[in-house]
């Protein structure tokens, strides 16, 4: 099955072209080239949930680059980083809220029947699925530990 994000994605570089937009055409077409290098890598045509995981995993690369820039007073890099982030949080879902976390993390608890800390990879295994590109998985984590603790 082919990701219809992918085809978002594709299209947004044919627009960007035609905009004459080359900082946006730049970033889209280094998201292209991860996808290109991971259905080749792994010899598979990638789905939307893959296609998720790889800008989530894009996005949070480039926040802790932004963050290292930004630590070391280099705020023109800081500036690109940023403007990267905003590139690629364009194909996102939106963002869940933290009630929609604690509900979808006190679901999964009840679903898999954990009852304590050792079951905390039985919980993130329901959850990582329904919050991919939706939030951030340290966040997650710490939710999960509030309330299996």
């Amino acid at each position: 099955m082919a990701s219809e994000l992918k085809a978002q994605i594709s299209s947004a570089v044919k627009d960007a072209m035609r905009a004459k937009d080359k900082p946006r055409l730049a970033v889209l077409r280094m998201v292209m080239s991860e996808f290109k290098r991971i259905e080749v890598d792994e010899r598979i045509e990638l789905d939307d949930a893959r296609v998720l995981a790889v800008l989530d995993k894009l996005a949070k690369q480039r926040k802790d680059s932004l963050k290292q820039y930004q630590d070391a007073g280099r705020q023109d890099l800081a500036d690109v980083e940023s403007y990267e982030i905003g590139v690629i949080q364009d194909f996102l879902p939106a963002a869940l809220s933290a009630d929609e976390i604690a509900a979808i993390v006190s679901k999964a608890i009840s679903d898999s029947g954990a009852e304590s800390m050792k079951d905390m990879g039985k919980v993130m295994a329901l959850v990582k699925p329904q919050v991919q590109g939706r939030a951030d998985m340290g966040d997650i984590s710490k939710t999960v530990k509030e309330q299996l603790g």
